[in-house]
């Protein structure tokens, strides 16, 4: 489980960042790649990284605004483009008149695309995807237009099943392995009685990554967060700007930290950085941050950063 970070611009692009697109590369998991907001752009940016589109199977939508969108119709064209024979089908998540948008825009440029498209435009707040590796739901946040975030929650990883120490009681593989694997008790030949669970690697926690929209300070950012692997939040202002920050419904790098140490997270990207933070005052931003919250960065384009594992047991 990767995070790759395709724009970090706030508003409008940079000469250094371009506008918001973040990829969730799950490809030793479900090969696939989730996309998260599209900005213009989009496109040329991922192609100066190693992720194919045919592999986009998701795109969550935070908001309508342009910065999260514009780079939509053109993304979706080319991935049909690029592998007609091969596009598999994808889903698109968002607020109400994300459909709209995109079929005004394909119909109007006569775009006709090899692959069909599911349009899952968001209502009631909870669980709006489940499979049996992942979970993800969603809340509203505090945005001049309707925009929210999104929590992803992997499902724990069972123990592996220790072969090795199986062979070495001269136990062959046969269904005998699946009801070890269940954590059955079993009776062998020789009447020598094994309990399964003892046979039975370290189960492994799934991880839970959040990804706000643009917000100014909600309760609802609590909820997502809470004891996220990692958190992906907007920080539009800095210290001491909390006043604009609200005004503008956009949070400060403060803001952001505090929610991370409040909830349990234990990584705070900080992304959605306005063109006014340039050289050392991104720096700042960040040093500002981990004062509160100590493992925080401030993201970059084309920044990837690796998801591991939590060291705590499933109970």
């Amino acid at each position: 489980m990767e995070l790759e970070f395709l724009g970090t611009s706030a508003g409008s692009p940079s000469k250094f960042r371009n506008v918001t697109s973040l990829a969730l590369k799950l490809l030793d998991e479900i090969n696939e790649v989730w996309l998260f907001d599209v900005g213009e752009g989009t496109q040329h940016q991922i192609l100066r990284t190693t992720i194919r589109p045919r592999k986009v199977s998701k795109i969550f939508i935070t908001h309508l605004h342009g910065d999260h969108i514009f780079g939509l119709p053109g993304f979706l064209s080319s991935r049909s483009f690029q592998g007609a024979q091969q596009a598999t089908p994808l889903t698109i998540y968002g607020p109400s008149g994300i459909k709209e948008f995109v079929t005004t825009s394909l119909k109007i440029s006569q775009t006709h695309l090899a692959y069909p498209i599911k349009y899952v435009e968001l209502k009631d707040e909870g669980v709006l995807f489940e499979d049996s590796h992942f979970k993800v739901s969603f809340k509203y946040l505090d945005h001049r237009i309707q925009c929210v975030g999104y929590r992803v929650e992997e499902k724990d990883y069972p123990g592996e099943l220790m072969v090795d120490k199986l062979q070495e009681l001269g136990i062959r593989p046969g269904p005998i392995y699946g009801r070890i694997k269940n954590g059955e008790t079993v009776k062998l030949d020789n009447g020598k009685v094994i309990n399964g669970k003892d046979f039975i690697g370290e189960s492994k926690k799934g991880r839970i990554v959040t990804i706000l929209g643009d917000t100014r300070k909600n309760k609802n950012i609590d909820l997502l967060a809470a004891n996220a692997d990692v958190l992906v939040h907007e920080s539009t202002f800095g210290k001491g700007e909390a006043k604009l920050a609200k005004n503008y419904y956009h949070s400060t790098c403060i803001q952001a930290a505090e929610v991370a140490k409040r909830e349990n997270v234990k990584e705070l990207l900080l992304t959605h950085i306005s063109a006014r933070y340039v050289g050392p005052m991104v720096k700042k931003l960040q040093n500002d941050a981990r004062k509160v919250f100590p493992n925080t960065k401030v993201v970059h384009d084309f920044g990837c950063y690796n998801i591991p594992f939590s060291k705590t047991e499933v109970k």
